[in-house]
């Protein structure tokens, strides 16, 4: 069973987003550490790139100042080897094809898994072309994180039969950043994603505060928070550890 089960177990499951690498690969660290200490049950981590399709202005600005700052694919893998040494929690990467096939796939999924990895999230792969990297994923025990967007509808069922670890439901469409309001009808969706598969379904874009967690929470497995701790990590640089703790133990009480 895959070690990102583990985070569905005990309830409602918190997962936080960071930016690899923004303000620094140590911070980073620091921060994912700090989450996990609030009671996060998976992290994610953004790997840096040059042009984020998926996200907004804050996910954006941070990849900037990551990449001005050299992170780079290398040094986070290093960063997942070293926290995978402090903690269990599941640990997964959000990236882009690009960087994926210009590693290679077997050997960017093979440095996944002896970095300890669990999962690896890609934007911008549509679900038509899934296969050989989902087939060099599962070769090493990584699981590609299948995305649903309310736009789906023909295919969710589909979409979701080849899930594996967790589904990422997209709670609006656009790119990534808090909202104001989540108009979109997510309970219907998650009942179709439920009737053809057990995968747990997790909700994110737009999530920040802790009511709109616990309605997320009403309605799926768990919850992903990303804009709102990167705009911490902004606003506070390499004091930012402790406010990322209290606004992730602030959410994961109000879906508890």
């Amino acid at each position: 069973m895959s070690n990102i089960q583990n985070a569905f177990k005990k309830g409602k499951a918190f997962i936080g987003f960071v930016t690899g690498g923004d303000p620094s690969i140590e911070k980073t660290e620091e921060f994912v550490m700090e989450m996990t200490r609030a009671g996060a049950d998976l992290i994610e981590i953004g790997i840096p790139f040059s042009d984020p399709i998926a996200e907004g202005p804050v996910i954006q600005e941070a990849n900037t100042r990551a990449l001005s700052g050299g992170a780079t694919v290398e040094k986070l893998f290093s960063l997942v080897s070293g926290l995978r040494k402090k903690t269990a929690v599941p640990l997964v990467f959000l990236t882009y094809i690009n960087p994926i096939f210009r590693c290679g796939y077997d050997a960017f999924f093979r440095r996944c898994r002896d970095a300890g990895l669990d999962g690896v999230i890609v934007p911008d792969l549509p679900f038509e072309e899934q296969p050989p990297v989902r087939q060099a994923a599962e070769k090493y025990g990584i699981d590609l994180i299948s995305l649903i967007a309310p736009t789906s509808q023909e295919r969710i069922k589909e979409i979701a039969k080849s899930a594996s670890g967790f589904i990422y439901l997209v709670s609006s469409m656009g790119v990534t950043g808090i909202r104001s309001e989540i108009t979109t009808d997510l309970a219907s969706i998650t009942e179709a994603i439920k009737s053809v598969t057990q995968v747990p379904v997790a909700i994110g874009f737009g999530i920040h505060t802790p009511q709109q967690a616990a309605q997320m929470a009403a309605i799926a497995d768990g919850v992903i928070v990303g804009s709102a701790i990167v705009k911490i990590a902004a606003e506070y640089g390499n004091s930012a550890a402790p406010r990322i703790y209290d606004y992730v133990s602030g959410i994961k009480k109000a879906i508890s």
